[in-house]
């Protein structure tokens, strides 16, 4: 609650809270716009493949020529490590394996991570931690993003002395859009590809939030941050709006949906013949209470609070998230606390690869948001031996493998890979 004044004072000595950002797409933009009006928040370096292309970004979203002069544009987000003006480095390219990169270098340099790559974080979150940790500094996911807002609802659930039932996101679903292509995503936006492209908008990247992936990687990390389950059959996308968040997210044994209670899930804004459900959640997060007495039960009765038919169930949602319009939470968090706004403590699930049509033997493998494969929550004791989505690009196939088969690291060429010994290493800690 005193953020912005711990900031205000450290630019009143003359020292703010330094940070670097690598890639300056939507996300790092977005957090960009808000850097000038934020007293004692400096971004002194920004590293992006095409530097012009991150000083442009800049421009776009209303910096200065001076404070532009006076930022170190690079190409290697690795260099940032080395410098002696940046205490905070916020990781924001997408990239699982530039991620995971990146994240070690700044490490090793003796900086604070904020992982806006949820994508590396689910392949190698707990080390990253765990190594953040061993090096005295903070390893956070991003706030604004929204496994971190489900993350702080949680905290804020278990540290008001509720047991949560269930905690996760919305979004549009339906099943048929696990298949699509990034040929056909722009159709499901209202959109034309002419359109998208003078947007600056990226097909594969908007055909992972489409066809499921998004959803499963973000759910994978608010469990292996907050200690919850994974679906055993993977997530089923229950059509719910606000309204019905605690009747639908509860447990089968007392009339919901889940396989049991403290769960991740991801809810509709559509029903299953394509209808808007009513006051659906889809830009939103929620959590979901339980009671844990009569007496608790009977307040929320007293209070106001809607609830399931039991009385002790009871939602809270936020209804939107502002992705990196909030980011400089987790810079000054991890700078001025020394705290997360939410990480990875455990392997409780992966996101494995499953093919969207027939593949064939040979064929390389294009990743998240693709042509091949789209990526299903597991828990991690049932998906041991799947192809995790964020290691499922430039990969050559071994055998055939028929539409809606899961891939095994068996079925592709990825040997002596360290990022997969990565992976592993975190798939050992959760079983020990």
């Amino acid at each position: 609650m005193n953020l912005a004044r711990l900031a205000a004072e450290r630019a009143e000595t003359g020292h703010p809270v330094t940070a670097a950002l690598i890639g300056a797409g939507k996300f790092g933009s977005m957090f960009l716009s808000q850097v000038p009006t934020i007293a004692g928040l400096r971004v002194s370096a920004i590293a992006d493949l095409d530097p012009e292309r991150a000083r442009a970004a800049c421009r776009a979203v209303g910096w200065s020529e001076e404070r532009i002069a006076a930022t170190a544009f690079v190409e290697d987000g690795r260099a940032l490590a080395a410098r002696d003006d940046v205490e905070v480095i916020i990781e924001a390219t997408g990239d699982p394996r530039a991620g995971i990169a990146h994240a070690q270098a700044a490490i090793a340099g003796g900086k604070h991570v904020v992982m806006v790559n949820v994508e590396a974080d689910v392949l190698a979150g707990p080390a990253l931690a765990r190594a953040a940790r061993e090096a005295g500094t903070v390893y956070s996911m991003a706030y604004g993003d929204q496994p971190a807002l489900v993350a702080e609802m949680v905290d804020w659930a278990r540290a008001t002395g509720f047991r949560v039932a269930a905690a996760g996101k919305g979004t549009k679903y339906l099943p048929a859009y696990h298949t699509v292509t990034p040929d056909e995503v722009w159709d499901h936006y209202g959109l034309t590809a002419e359109e998208a492209a003078r947007a600056g908008m990226n097909p594969k990247m908007f055909n992972s939030f489409l066809d499921g992936t998004k959803s499963a990687i973000e759910m994978v990390a608010i469990a292996n941050a907050c200690g919850l389950d994974v679906p055993d059959q993977g997530l089923s996308f229950p059509p719910c709006g606000v309204d019905d968040l605690a009747h639908v997210l509860r447990p089968r044994a007392v009339g919901g949906q889940l396989d049991r209670s403290g769960m991740v899930e991801t809810i509709s804004s559509l029903e299953r013949d394509g209808r808007p459900v009513y006051r659906d959640l889809r830009w939103g997060v929620y959590v979901v209470l339980e009671a844990p007495n009569d007496y608790a039960a009977a307040c929320f009765r007293q209070y106001g609070l809607p609830t399931d038919s039991t009385g002790r169930f009871a939602a809270m949602y936020k209804p939107f998230h502002l992705i990196g319009l909030e980011l400089s939470v987790s810079v000054l968090s991890a700078a001025l606390r020394r705290e997360p706004t939410g990480m990875a403590r455990e392997m409780r699930g992966t996101v494995a690869s499953v093919a969207k049509r027939g593949l064939k033997a040979g064929e390389m493998l294009d990743g998240e948001g693709g042509y091949t494969v789209w990526g299903k929550a597991q828990p991690i004791a049932k998906a041991a031996d799947a192809l995790p989505i964020g290691l499922a690009h430039g990969l050559r196939l071994r055998r055939d493998v028929a539409a809606g088969e899961v891939l095994t690291l068996a079925d592709v060429e990825l040997d002596g890979d360290p990022v997969l010994d990565l992976y592993r290493s975190c798939q050992r800690g959760a079983t020990r």
